[in-house]
């Protein structure tokens, strides 16, 4: 008798690809904190204010996450490296004004 091999896939087991297989050991999980209610922004400041605070914020959440994955230095956070974590917590690519700014509160 002849042994039958099973058709089942294994893909489910395992990444298909190299480039899945070293991104999800490089990703760690991010830690989930509680969301913070929204306040209102003051009114009647000038648009250099509400641009250079949002930047601000941008930048504090991508350092957060930066931190949470293991990056504790400015040499280490290369645009690169930040645009890739802004991509996977959620928000649009940074400049590179704001990617300066992770860099200095990383320092």
């Amino acid at each position: 008798m002849t042994a039958v091999r099973s058709r089942t896939s294994r893909s489910h087991t395992r990444p298909t690809t190299r480039t899945q297989s070293h991104q999800q050991q490089h990703l760690p999980k991010m830690s989930t904190l509680p969301v913070l209610p929204k306040k209102p922004l003051p009114a009647g400041r000038p648009r250099e204010w509400y641009e250079a605070h949002n930047r601000q914020l941008k930048a504090m959440r991508i350092a957060i996450a930066l931190l949470d994955t293991g990056v504790y230095t400015a040499a280490q956070a290369r645009n690169h490296t930040i645009r890739a974590t802004a991509h996977r917590i959620g928000v649009h690519p940074p400049s590179p004004t704001t990617c300066r700014l992770v860099r200095s509160l990383l320092h």
